[in-house]
């Protein structure tokens, strides 16, 4: 039997909870998991208690902003119209431009 281990809190997790997702409502996931640099776990157990997801800039955060720049920029050159644009590519621009606006800004710029 192995070790039973501890998250870095020292919570025990011994529970598992499961749900039903569409396709698209786990890329939404999958992508928003990977822009945060959080775990799965940690960024949905973030979102369910209402709590703000803090990134912390490092290059797997970075490598995965870049990477998605470039699939928005392929995708607008795809596009001929706004009305191909559909709601999650939306989203996943607002989300890209938050944590890009979050990663530049430094705190009371906004004050």
């Amino acid at each position: 039997m192995s070790a039973k281990s501890r998250d870095k809190h020292g919570r025990w997790r011994s529970r598992t909870v499961a749900f039903r997702a569409s396709e698209d409502e786990i890329k939404a996931i999958d992508e928003a998991v990977a822009l945060s640099g959080l775990t799965k776990q940690e960024y949905i157990i973030t979102k369910l208690e209402n709590r703000d997801v803090v990134i912390v800039g490092n290059p797997r955060v970075f490598k995965a902003l870049k990477e998605k720049m470039e699939s928005i920029y392929t995708e607008l050159l795809r596009i001929n119209s706004a009305s191909e644009i559909n709601e999650q590519f939306l989203e996943t621009i607002n989300l890209v431009a938050k944590i890009y606006d979050g990663m530049t800004n430094t705190k009371g710029a906004h004050e």
